[in-house]
């Protein structure tokens, strides 16, 4: 068999050497973007807002950013999604659209219904295969290419509303992935069928002795914790005692940092880490090399990408936007400055704000990095603490007091403008010390918080908890395990949920 690994590793690579011819100019964007107003010109949003004229006109940017709101998942569910999920045909993309992911959002929010097209299916089948193709630029052998893969994702098993299937994204693309690539992928249909958190850990924690696992896939805080089941189930001195070929985690959903530590302590050889950018809306883009942590945006990919400086001019203190028209291109974005995305695709979503914040890191390689969310963030007295600023404040403070976060969630307190930390550590330190440590570095990251320091933002009070209620909370939540993720930043509403929970709990 070992002709199998010499022929995948072989058609790898010339797919990488194709892809190598960097795809980074802005008329493929010019290009998607007129593609999907022909495509969609004759649906209800299409007349409503006169695509086939937009597509017509030699600004066609402007003029669509001048006819077309930005909307959020509400405001357009109000208004068109909502039709199509009653079954009719030719509302926001041509047809009848049959598939809608649900979104895994965070603890305490409703799942959204995300259309999904066949043409957005294609595409991410498509940029799979070129994030695969990869791998090519590491020291690996042929046999390394017939390893299996296991994917930690949502449930495989989609659920049939009659005039459409509802799911998570990881059941509707499981469907139509061709059965050639069943050998190796795992778990299987047995396991990733099902719902359950706990019982698909239990499950494939039986069945990983059988298995010869060279790749992993999913989110950090269910892949590292089930790593660390297995080591422990097994009595191992690391992961690699029992799968010696597992060399690649290609991970996304949410930032790394926080979980290397963890990766590491049950790592006998270090892996390679790629990154990923891929939502329930649509694949965005992908880390293309290994020292690079950057990710490329994928600019020939059914989606066209438009950006909102996220400052106090475009958006309000509780992240909603402002100016429903402007916004700008990639032409025109400048590196080191925080933008929310939005998205306009080939499944019929137009001016969609999705809610994420990045960065651009290199604007001429098209290269980002993602730095939070426009609802998650802190600024109750204009301290516009981003949550890669709170990441690499905790990364800073668990490195000057060895020790490891392991979790967290922060709450601001509106009356007395306090921000509260709930934090887990792998390790005892006293609260004092760390709340004065994280302090300081949340000071040296960010100017305006060392501003509002001194006059109206009191020291963050810390509570330190166990991660097993973190994981108890989603579980109460109906949110364990596969997609979902804790918000690192809670609402009015999320804060109610869980410090009633915390209430019957035993914290620190």
């Amino acid at each position: 068999m070992k002709f199998i690994g010499k022929l995948v590793h072989t058609t790898a690579n010339i797919q990488y050497k194709r892809s190598f011819k960097k795809e980074l100019s802005y008329r493929l964007q010019i290009d998607t973007l007129t593609s999907l107003l022909k495509k969609a010109r004759k649906t209800e949003l299409g007349k409503f807002y006169g695509f086939k004229k937009i597509a017509e006109q030699p600004s066609m940017v402007n003029t669509y950013q001048e006819k077309v709101p930005i909307v959020t998942y509400n405001q357009f569910y109000d208004h068109w999604l909502n039709l199509s999920l009653e079954g009719k045909k030719n509302v926001i993309w041509p047809g009848k659209l049959r598939y809608f992911a649900l979104s895994s959002g965070t603890t305490g929010a409703p799942s959204k219904q995300i259309p999904i097209s066949k043409q957005m299916i294609r595409s991410f089948q498509k940029t799979s295969i070129k994030q695969i193709a990869t791998l090519c630029q590491l020291p690996l052998e042929d046999e390394f290419y017939q390893k299996q893969v296991l994917v930690i994702g949502g449930s495989t098993l989609l659920e049939d509303k009659d005039i459409y299937f509802q799911g998570d994204l990881s059941g509707i693309l499981k469907k139509h992935t061709k059965k050639v690539a069943s050998p190796f992928t795992r778990p299987g249909k047995k396991i990733t069928d099902l719902k359950e958190w706990n019982k698909k850990l239990e499950l494939i924690i039986k069945e990983a002795p059988k298995w010869d696992i060279g790749i992993i896939a999913g989110i950090p805080s269910w892949c590292v914790l089930l790593l660390e089941e297995i080591v422990k189930h097994y009595k191992l001195s690391s992961i690699h005692e029992l799968w010696p070929n597992l060399k690649v985690y290609i991970h996304g959903g949410v930032f790394m940092e926080p979980y290397s530590r963890r990766l590491n302590q049950i790592c006998e050889k270090p892996l390679y880490l790629f990154d990923t950018y891929l939502a329930s809306e649509g694949y965005f883009g992908y880390q293309h090399y290994l020292n690079n942590k950057s990710m490329q945006l994928l600019l020939n990919n059914g989606i066209f990408f438009e950006f909102v400086p996220f400052n106090a001019t475009y958006f309000d203190e509780e992240g909603n936007i402002k100016d429903v028209h402007y916004a700008l291109t990639l032409e025109e974005v400048q590196e080191g400055v925080n933008y929310a995305m939005i998205i306009s695709t080939n499944a019929g979503l137009w001016r969609y704000l999705l809610g994420d914040t990045i960065q651009f890191t290199n604007v001429k390689q098209r290269e980002i990095k993602i730095t939070g969310r426009t609802k998650q963030y802190l600024s109750v007295t204009g301290e516009h603490l981003s949550l890669e600023n709170m990441h690499e404040a905790l990364r800073l403070t668990g490195e000057q007091l060895t020790c490891c976060v392991e979790e967290f969630t922060v709450c601001s307190d509106k009356q007395t403008y306090q921000h509260q930390w709930f934090i887990s550590l792998d390790k005892e330190i006293d609260n004092a010390l760390f709340q004065k440590t994280l302090d300081a570095n949340l000071s040296l990251l960010n100017d305006d918080y060392k501003s509002v320091r001194k006059y109206t933002l009191p020291l963050p009070e810390i509570t330190f908890v166990q991660s097993k209620i973190f994981y108890d909370f989603m579980e109460k939540s109906g949110k364990l395990g596969a997609q979902n993720k804790f918000p690192r930043v809670m609402n009015e509403n999320q804060q109610l949920l869980w410090k009633a929970f915390l209430e019957t709990q035993s914290v620190t």
